[in-house]
């Protein structure tokens, strides 16, 4: 499969300093920043600074250091803003992947949320 990046995404147009964002965290291969439309009390996307549509397409293509600073930068948001179940209540991780995931943005995000309780993501 050959994935499509947009290079006019809102996200790349982030990560060029384009739009301004609340920058929660950043390392050399992600940037986590506040949603502009927070759905918990704490709600941060962490983006990998590649050019990365989605997970399967981070997965497949990304470097190993470039897997393991993005991975690194979710476990420290969660450290900084006390999400972690070892210090904290926990947290949500999402990632929409395509027309089906509802992707919104085609640069591979997660959404952190916490802060307050996320509910039961599939009711029965």
């Amino acid at each position: 499969m050959a994935y499509k990046y947009d290079e006019e995404n809102i996200f790349a147009k982030i990560l060029r300093g384009e739009i301004p964002n609340e920058t929660i965290l950043e390392n050399d291969h992600a940037l986590a920043f506040r949603d502009i439309n927070p759905q918990r009390p704490h709600h941060v996307l962490v983006i990998p600074k590649g050019k990365f549509v989605s997970f399967d397409h981070f997965a497949k293509e990304a470097s190993p250091t470039e897997i393991v600073g993005y991975i690194q930068a979710i476990g420290d948001v969660c450290d900084l803003l006390n999400l972690s179940i070892d210090t904290g209540d926990g947290y949500r991780l999402i990632a929409n992947s395509g027309e089906h995931g509802v992707q919104e943005v085609p640069h591979l995000h997660v959404h952190i949320l916490g802060g307050s309780s996320c509910g039961r993501m599939i009711q029965s």
